[in-house]
């Protein structure tokens, strides 16, 4: 029975763990947050002791990563990281098959999320569906035919920098009003802090304040996402603009490639019924009327990527040939 070793490098948290392929148990599962100094060098250095702990000295039979960022899937070869500095063009398969002399297979989390649902979750079943992760980022990966589709250059999918409101806040990006811009915890964190410092709209986040007990540094978009369940007026009107945001996007997505079903993971998508209502009634309202649709949570939940990296271990196994 071949060990599979799935590892997901994430914006904020990197996670490692060991399954026998056929299986839905884990053997070993650890995760740890990067830390406020986070680079490439100390997410290889952390992913190695999350390595070494989760093998117990055993050697895998094949390797799947998710990383959250751009990838070259061809070469397995990182692209960069919007998040964490340090990872242009990190040859990161090549790495780990020097390592471990067995076979990797690298691709961005998104679409390894995808493949995750596809094969072990909420995409069980259907040959088309786009896969949305909504936390640090938004982004997005294809399944469609029952594979996953990456686009000429592995770039398809990428609903977060869909342009939904070009009057709105700069994204990272550049551009304006992009899903991620209006949707993402960090950036929903960041208009709280900027609103509650603001003379004209401070006295409209008092609950807010309270969660964090005036330690506004200390606001996350979960903690955006509780205000908004008792009230709070300001998170309120910021999760509203969240969810507008991303069915505005799943709307269009839509129209464009009429999937069976999307699926939806991260934290931000913890956010409550009022979100999913939103969220539902917006995107049925983008699309055309007679394009049919389903929006679900994701089932595999935070675990989508690393499942999908076994399901792209597996698939990596399937293509070697053996010696």
């Amino acid at each position: 029975m071949s060990l599979i070793l799935a590892l997901d490098f994430g914006g904020t948290k990197l996670a490692a763990a060991t399954v026998n392929a056929g299986s839905r148990d884990w053997l070993s599962y650890e995760r740890r947050l990067q830390g406020e100094n986070a680079s490439a060098n100390t997410d290889l250095e952390i992913m190695r002791s999350l390595m070494a702990s989760v093998l117990q000295e055993k050697k895998p039979d094949a390797i799947g990563v998710s990383f959250g960022g751009p990838v070259d899937a061809t070469t397995g070869t990182v692209r960069l990281s919007h998040h964490v500095p340090g990872w242009e063009n990190i040859p990161l398969r090549k790495l780990l098959e020097e390592e471990f002399s067995v076979p990797c297979s690298v691709d961005n989390d998104a679409n390894v999320a995808a493949l995750g649902e596809y094969r072990f979750g909420a995409g069980q079943g259907y040959d088309s569906l786009f896969y949305m992760t909504v936390s640090t980022g938004v982004g997005g990966g294809w399944i469609i035919n029952g594979l996953p589709w990456r686009g000429a250059e592995g770039m398809a999918g990428e609903i977060g920098h869909m342009v939904v409101d070009p009057s709105g806040p700069v994204c990272l990006c550049g551009k304006r009003g992009c899903v991620e811009r209006l949707a993402s915890g960090p950036y929903m964190a960041l208009d709280a802090r900027e609103a509650l410092l603001n003379e004209r709209t401070r006295s409209r986040g008092e609950i807010l304040r309270e969660l964090v007990g005036d330690k506004l540094e200390l606001i996350t978009g979960k903690v955006v996402s509780e205000a908004a369940t008792t009230g709070d007026e300001l998170a309120v009107e910021l999760l509203y603009r969240s969810s507008w945001a991303l069915g505005v996007g799943i709307g269009n997505v839509a129209n464009l490639m009429n999937p069976q079903r999307f699926v939806l993971g991260g934290g931000v998508t913890k956010a409550g019924e009022n979100f999913w209502a939103v969220l539902q009634r917006v995107a049925r309202e983008t699309a055309l009327p007679e394009v049919n649709f389903e929006i679900v949570p994701a089932v595999l939940g935070d675990d989508a990527p690393l499942w999908g990296a076994v399901a792209l271990a597996m698939l990596k196994l399937s293509t070697t040939p053996k010696t």
